[in-house]
C-alpha cells in the first residue's frame, strides 16, 4: 500500500482541434464551474489541425476563475526551454497562480523534424529533458545571470525572471526506465497515460521512480503522481489507485459535458469520500496525527537506509484505544515537538556564530544545555524528556517502554530494534557535532563544518522523529503500559 497522502484534484485533458475549440472552451469553462482543479490541453505543435497550446491555454485561463491549467504534456523539441520557461512564468503571473508545467522528451519524431525540429535517439531524448528541467528552474530563480552548458540547451548569462506565482509543479510524461529515474530524481510530479500506463503497470513504475527519488536523496512523496484516466474508470478504481499506487490526480479524457459532469459531481466526490475514510480511521480514533516527513534533506550524506526501515503491522479498523494510550500518543508529539523547536534554536545559534553575532564558545554552552543534548538517546526522544515535559514523577526505565510495546505485540520487534539503532547514530551525530564546534574554537574557518555537522543532525533527526511517531503512535495507543 503506497498512499503518499498528497490531496485529491481532479481535472480534464482536452484536445486543442481548431474546428471545434468553442467547444473545448466551453467544456474548460464548466469543469472551472463544477469545481474541478485543473484544465490541461494536449500539445502536438506538428499537427495542422489543432490551435497552439499554449494560445489555447491563455484564453482557457482567462475565461475561467478557479481552475490550473497546463500542456498535458509539452513537446519539449519543439519549445526551448528558456522560452518555455518564460512563457510559463508569465502566465502563472497573468493567471495570479495558476499553471503548472506538464513536459515530455517527445515522440513522433518524423512529425518534429518536418518542423524543424531535432530528431533524437532515446537516451538523448532524456539527457535533453534533464538539461531542459536544470534551465526552466534556473530561470525561474531569483539571482544574477544563470550559466548552463550542455549537451542540448545552455544559458549563457541569462538573467532570471519573470518569477512564477507560485511554485510550479514539473510533471513528467513518462513510461520508460530512464524517463520514470529522471522523474523520480529531478520532477515535482508524474503523469502518465492510461492506454500507456494501465493500471497493473503502475506499482512497477512507481517503484522506479521511488527508488531512483531514494538514491537522489529525495523522499518518494516529493514526486506527486497524477493520471490521464479513459471514461470508464470508477470511483471504487480511482480510489484504489490512490490508496494503492498514490495517485492524487485523476485528469479525464473527455470529449462531452455530460461525460464531465458525471465525473465532477458524482465520480470526483465519491472518491475524495472512499479516500477520506480510509485516511481517517486511525487518526481519528487516535485523536493525534503522527508528523509527516516532508523528505526534504540538507545533507548529501546518509547514515542510514530509510528504505530498509521495518514496518509495523497494519492498524485495524476494530482496535481499542485507551484515553490513557491516546495520551501517551499525544505526548510523544509533544516531546518530539520541543526537540524540533530545540533543533530550529541549534540552526539559528550556528548562523549568529557564521554571521560574527556570537562566539563560538557561547555558542556550545547553549547547545550543550539543550534537553536534546543531555538525552543519552538510549530510548530515544521519548524518555527523559517526556517526563520532564509532563511533570510525571516517575522514572522511565531504559528498558521499560520498548520491552512492554515488544510483549504487548511481537511484531514490533523489528522496529523496535532499528528505532535503538537510529538513537546509536544520532548521538554519534550530536558527538560530530560538538567535535566541529571545538574545532571552531581554534579555528573560527571551520564553522562550514559546524553548518554541515547541523545539516546532517536535522535530516537524521527530524527522519528519526516522523519515523518513531509513525510507527508507535498507534500501538501506543492499544498496548498497556505499567509505569
Amino acid at each position: 500500500m503506497t498512499d503518499y497522502g498528497h490531496p485529491l484534484e481532479f481535472g480534464v485533458f482536452l484536445a486543442p482541434t481548431a474546428e471545434r475549440f468553442g467547444e473545448t472552451l466551453r467544456l474548460a469553462q464548466a469543469a472551472d464551474v463544477l469545481g474541478l482543479e485543473f484544465v490541461s490541453i494536449q500539445d502536438h505543435p506538428y499537427n495542422a489541425t489543432h490551435l497552439d497550446t499554449w494560445t489555447s491555454l491563455a484564453v482557457i485561463a482567462t475565461s475561467t476563475t478557479n481552475v490550473r491549467v497546463f500542456p498535458n504534456v509539452a513537446n519539449l523539441p519543439l519549445r526551448p526551454p528558456a522560452v518555455l520557461a518564460r512563457a510559463v512564468a508569465s502566465l502563472d503571473v497573468i493567471t495570479g497562480g495558476r499553471v503548472e508545467l506538464g513536459l515530455g522528451a517527445g515522440a513522433f519524431w518524423d512529425a518534429i523534424a518536418a518542423m524543424g525540429g531535432p530528431s533524437r535517439t532515446p537516451a538523448e531524448s532524456v539527457r535533453a529533458l534533464e538539461e531542459a528541467i536544470a534551465v526552466i528552474r534556473a530561470l525561474w530563480t531569483p539571482g544574477r545571470t544563470t550559466r548552463i552548458q550542455g549537451e542540448h540547451y545552455s544559458l549563457s548569462g541569462a538573467r532570471p525572471g519573470p518569477f512564477p506565482a507560485h511554485d510550479v509543479g514539473i510533471w513528467l510524461g513518462a513510461y520508460k526506465k530512464r524517463m520514470l529515474q529522471l522523474t523520480g530524481r529531478s520532477a515535482d510530479g508524474w503523469l502518465p497515460s492510461s492506454p500507456y500506463a494501465p493500471p497493473e503497470q503502475l506499482a512497477t513504475m512507481n517503484a522506479i521512480i521511488d527508488d531512483a527519488a531514494h538514491e537522489a536523496g529525495r523522499s518518494p512523496a516529493d514526486v506527486r503522481r497524477l493520471y490521464n484516466i479513459s471514461p470508464g474508470f470508477t470511483a471504487e478504481q480511482l480510489a484504489g489507485l490512490a490508496l494503492e499506487e498514490g495517485i492524487s490526480g485523476f485528469i479525464l479524457m473527455v470529449e462531452a459535458e455530460d461525460e464531465l459532469r458525471a465525473f465532477a459531481e458524482e465520480v470526483a466526490p465519491a472518491v475524495r469520500e472512499l479516500v477520506r475514510k480510509e485516511r481517517d480511521v486511525v487518526p481519528k480514533a487516535l485523536g493525534v496525527t503522527p508528523t509527516p516527513d516532508d523528505g526534504k534533506r540538507l545533507s548529501p550524506t546518509r547514515l542510514w537506509d530509510e528504505k530498509k526501515r521495518p514496518r509495523g503491522p497494519k492498524p485495524r479498523e476494530d482496535a481499542v484505544y485507551t484515553a490513557s494510550g491516546r495520551a501517551h500518543g499525544r505526548q510523544l508529539i509533544g516531546v518530539h515537538n520541543h526537540l524540533r523547536e530545540e533543533l530550529t534554536k541549534i540552526r539559528g545559534v550556528v548562523r549568529q556564530v557564521a554571521d560574527g553575532i556570537l562566539d563560538i564558545g557561547d555558542a556550545r554552552d547553549e547547545i550543550n544545555a539543550m534537553t536534546m543534548r543531555q538525552n543519552n538517546w538510549t530510548m530515544g526522544a521519548y524518555c527523559e524528556t517526556y517526563c520532564r515535559l509532563v511533570t510525571i514523577h516517575h522514572t522511565l526505565e531504559d528498558r521499560s517502554l520498548y520491552p512492554q510495546l515488544r510483549e504487548g505485540d511481537a511484531r514490533l520487534g523489528p522496529v523496535l530494534d532499528r528505532l535503538t539503532e537510529e538513537h546509536q547514530v544520532i548521538h554519534e551525530v550530536l558527538e560530530r557535532l560538538d567535535a566541529a564546534l571545538v574545532s571552531t574554537v581554534a579555528e573560527p574557518k571551520r564553522i562550514t563544518e559546524v553548518s554541515e555537522a547541523v545539516d546532517l543532525l536535522t535530516d537524521t533527526l527530524l527522519s528519526h522523529l516522523s519515523y518513531e511517531e509513525r510507527e508507535l503512535v498507534e500501538p501506543m495507543a492499544r498496548i498497556p503500559y505499567r509505569y
